[in-house]
């Protein structure tokens, strides 16, 4: 007999049937034991769900607060830098002061993006975000002041001299020398 044409004439030797058709009884069939429930076992997985679910609010929670108060390592280093670059007014200590002034408006224009992952229904978000906001806010103040320091803003009236217009002067010799009484020269 030929090898080929014994597989090919009787079709698969090897064949499993997966369905049942005997007559003895299934484990579908068997009551279960006293004191067993198979809700049970579907309330253990609900409850493992839950577990993982608060673990993982949990978790979001936590890096939230860590990217809320990442901000603060940032404004210690800009500080320092700041200092370091004294206050005469030259290219770096402008550069340092304005890369100050970008860090943090930058920041704060993404702060959606920044917590965006963090999105979850258990997971309250108020607070590091104003947390984030508050460093924020004072890195941008320690760049307006280095901006003060530095005199960069016009904070005097001599500041502003060049918008003014000129001052009107009388020439008139009676207003310049006037009969009232309450107008009086001292020399």
């Amino acid at each position: 007999m030929d090898k080929g044409k014994a597989v090919m004439g009787t079709g698969r030797r090897w064949a499993v049937e997966f369905s049942d058709q005997s007559t003895v009884p299934s484990s579908r069939d068997i009551l279960d034991p006293p004191g067993f429930s198979r809700a049970s076992q579907e309330q253990d997985d609900s409850a493992n769900s839950r577990q993982k679910k608060d673990a993982e609010a949990t978790w979001k929670l936590q890096k939230a607060w860590e990217v809320a108060q990442s901000p603060f390592k940032n404004l210690m280093m800009m500080g320092f830098m700041m200092w370091m670059a004294g206050n005469t007014v030259h290219l770096f200590s402008i550069g340092i002061t304005f890369s100050a002034l970008w860090q943090p408006i930058s920041a704060l224009q993404s702060v959606g993006k920044i917590f965006e992952p963090f999105k979850d229904n258990k997971v309250e978000l108020l607070m590091p975000k104003l947390v984030f906001l508050a460093l924020n806010l004072g890195g941008l103040a320690l760049g307006v002041w280095k901006l003060n320091t530095l005199g960069l803003l016009p904070t005097h009236a001599s500041d502003w001299v060049s918008s003014l217009p000129p001052p009107q002067l009388n020439t008139r010799a009676e207003d310049l020398f006037s009969t009232d009484e309450s107008a009086s020269l001292v020399f």
